[in-house]
Order: C-alpha cells, then structure tokens, then sequence
C-alpha cells in the first residue's frame, strides 16, 4: 500500500511539474514574440543615437557597436556627438511643444541625473519598454536597485543601465616617494595631506560635472554622522531647511581646504582635463576623475608620467549608473530598442569593461552568468596606472539631481566673488 502511495505522489509531482512548465511556457511565448516582432520592425531602420562625443576611445567603442548591430539585425546605428546633453533634451522638448510626435530626431540618448528627471517630469519620454527587453534581467534589477534608480529617481521602466562610474583618485608615486608622504585615502586625511602640501591640489569650479562630483561626495561624507531622517534629506529635494543641516558642514571643510589648494582657492580650472594637464606639468601632485580608464590612456599618450598610481578614497567613492533612454516622440523606437538591448549583453558589456577598450564598469550581475562567460570581464593585462581590481570602496550614492544647482549656487555666492 505504501509503494502505491509513492506512486501516486510521484506521478502528482510530475504532473504539477508539467502544469507548472507549461504555465511558464506560456508565460514566456508572449514575450519572446513581442520582442521577434520588435526585432522586425527594426531591420533596416537607422537609429540616431545622441550621445556625449568627447572621449576618442568612447567614440571608437561606439563604433563597434554600430558595426555589431548592422550585422546583427540590420540596424544602422549613427552616433549623434553631443557637447551637453542638454543640448539634445532641449531638441526634444522643441519638438513636442511643436506638436512633433512621432517624427523626432532623436531615437536613443545616452543620459542620467538632472537631464532624465527634467525629461521624465516632463512627459518627455517613452514608458515602460526597459523589461521587454531579454537582456535587463541579466542586471538583476529585482535585487539590484541601482538599475531602477537613477540619483534617487525611479526610472520607471523608462532607461536601460548601460554602465556605472566612480570617483576615482590618481597621484605621483614618483613625487609621494621622494617626499616620503602616501596619498590621502580619506576626505578627512586629503586636508591633512594638502595642509603638508600646499598647492599641490585642486578641484574644478562648479557647474562643472568633476567639480560638482568633487563636493557631492564630500557632502556625503561629512553628513554621515547626522541623524537617518536628516542624512535622508540629501536623497530628496532640498528645502531651506536641508540646505541649512547639510550644507554647515561642507562649508567648515571648503575653508579649512581653500588655503592650501593649488593659488591658495582663490582660481579654480574649468574641467578634469585642466586638473590632469596640471598633474602632468607636475603643478598637481593628485588628481581625480570620474572615469577610472582616462588615466592608463593619459599615461601611454605621455599626457601624465608613467609613475601614476589610481587608488579609491577608502571612505567611499561617489558612484552612478548611466543609462540610455528613448524620447517619446522618436521616429524609430524598434531600433533603438535593439540596440538599447546589445548594449546590455554580456559580449558589449565585457568589451566596454575592458580598459583598452573603455574601461566603464559593467552593469551585469555577473553572478548569473556561467564560469566561462565571467572570465570575460577580467582584463588579460593590469596597466601599472590603472585602478587595481582588488581595489575597495563603499559605493556613495548621488544626492537628488536638484542639489547640483544648490550647490553651484550657494559656492558661487561662497567664493565665486573672492577677490585676490
């Protein structure tokens, strides 16, 4: 009697297996047909991807994704080169007051921060395609929040992750041996070190975006003693009385830094590639940047001495991810979601991840992918410069995009006006 039992329950198990395959199944057919009929609609289309065209190495990457992509499914991908991305978000908002629906020019824009909450406030972007596509769940985003947030806004299905960037230092070995000082691995330490060196540091002067990144992960961190509810306020947008809690503090920091900055804080250069020239002419001793692979390339184009070193603050590196959106009026959004998708593959993401090639760190779980296919994320070659891949810090999170411009405001009115 009890072997009969077995049986049956056996054969009960089979069956709710093959009801339960069979309900997945069904679940998944809809899907893997909407997305083959996307991958029709977008054959032969000509998707105008506007995108940031100021790095040489981005643009060469860019271009093997355009290859990729012909070849693949018959899409041909043009890189629109952007100076600001705003640039491209206002074309859009032109375009849709003026009645353009349907017809914009603008089919995938490379963006994050203060451009996609602007747009997304604004109605001004396609809803709800990002999990249509196969490859997003290859980000984990179910356990992975930094692919549905971007600076503390939900994306709301209306961006595909396509890279993260960190803070990232840089400093002469050459210069820290002969003068038997280590480079600063805390903001806390970076005074101290620029107090024992004076001139030999500086930041660029905001609304530049290094400048501003410079500030935001030092706000984060001398806030990081405040009270929960009060720390919170620098995910949310800043009221007079969030400007008031969390601004003292940078404040008191910025004027004991000042002093000792590169012509004692009272000129700041416009950008990082001022900051890196500076280093190179062996003015700065330390630099810092927000793309951790321009410095291997600086170093071989002899644009900064081969005894750089990167390294990561030890008390956190101000991170994000950027993203790739479609604007709800672009004229052809069936490639541009294709693309948004090979983007997202493990065969691009390892190319991009590898800093010969970019260096931009990739926004794959790479725990979901097989033994084989992670050994295609590491680089075959460690340059002397780079950031090492053993290297660790706590991921700092971007405040609300609307601090930016309490900040560039509130530093302007600090010491923008600073007579010499």
């Amino acid at each position: 009697m009890l072997g009969l039992i077995c049986i049956l329950l056996a054969y009960c198990s089979f069956i709710n297996a093959q009801v339960i395959e069979q309900d997945t199944s069904a679940q998944a057919a809809p899907a893997q047909n909407a997305w083959q009929q996307t991958l029709n609609e977008a054959r032969n289309e000509s998707v105008y991807f506007y995108a940031w065209g100021g790095d040489p190495q981005v643009n060469r990457y860019l271009q093997w994704i355009a290859e990729q992509v012909h070849v693949k499914y018959g899409v041909k991908l043009e890189h629109v080169k952007l100076a600001q991305t705003s640039d491209a978000v206002s074309r859009v908002l032109a375009e849709v007051s003026a009645g353009n629906m349907s017809e914009g020019q603008v089919d995938l824009l490379w963006i994050n921060g203060l451009n996609f909450a602007t747009m997304a406030e604004s109605n001004l972007l396609e809803a709800s395609w990002v999990s249509l596509l196969p490859n997003f769940a290859l980000t984990n985003p179910q356990q992975n929040p930094a692919m549905t947030m971007d600076f503390g806004v939900p994306t709301n299905g209306m961006e595909a992750p396509w890279g993260r960037a960190a803070l990232t230092f840089y400093y002469d070995s050459a210069y820290a041996h002969a003068t038997a000082s280590s480079p600063p691995s805390t903001l806390q330490e970076l005074l101290h070190w620029s107090m024992q060196n004076p001139g030999r540091f500086t930041y660029s002067k905001p609304p530049d975006f290094l400048g501003l990144s410079f500030l935001k992960y030092a706000l984060i961190i001398l806030n990081q003693q405040q009270e929960a509810d009060v720390f919170a306020k620098l995910y949310q947008p800043p009221t007079v009385e969030s400007e008031r809690q969390l601004l003292s503090p940078l404040w008191e920091f910025l004027d004991q830094l000042h002093p000792y900055l590169w012509r004692q804080g009272r000129y700041f250069v416009s950008d990082g590639a001022s900051i890196r020239r500076l280093v190179g002419d062996s003015e700065l001793q330390l630099g810092f940047t927000f793309s951790a692979s321009d410095i291997p390339g600086a170093v071989d184009r002899f644009g900064l001495p081969p005894s750089i070193r990167s390294f990561a603050m030890k008390d956190g590196s101000l991170s994000n991810v950027h993203f790739v959106t479609i604007p709800v009026n672009a004229k052809h959004k069936a490639g541009a979601k294709v693309v948004a998708n090979f983007l997202m593959s493990i065969e691009a993401q390892a190319k991009k991840q590898q800093p010969s090639e970019w260096g931009d760190r990739t926004v794959l779980d790479l725990s979901l992918l097989a033994p084989d296919q992670q050994l295609m994320f590491k680089p075959p070659n460690q340059h002397p410069s780079a950031l090492p891949v053993s290297a660790k810090s706590p991921s700092l999170s971007e405040p609300h995009p609307q601090w930016n411009a309490v900040l560039t405001e509130a530093w302007e009115r600090r010491y923008g006006a600073k007579p010499w």
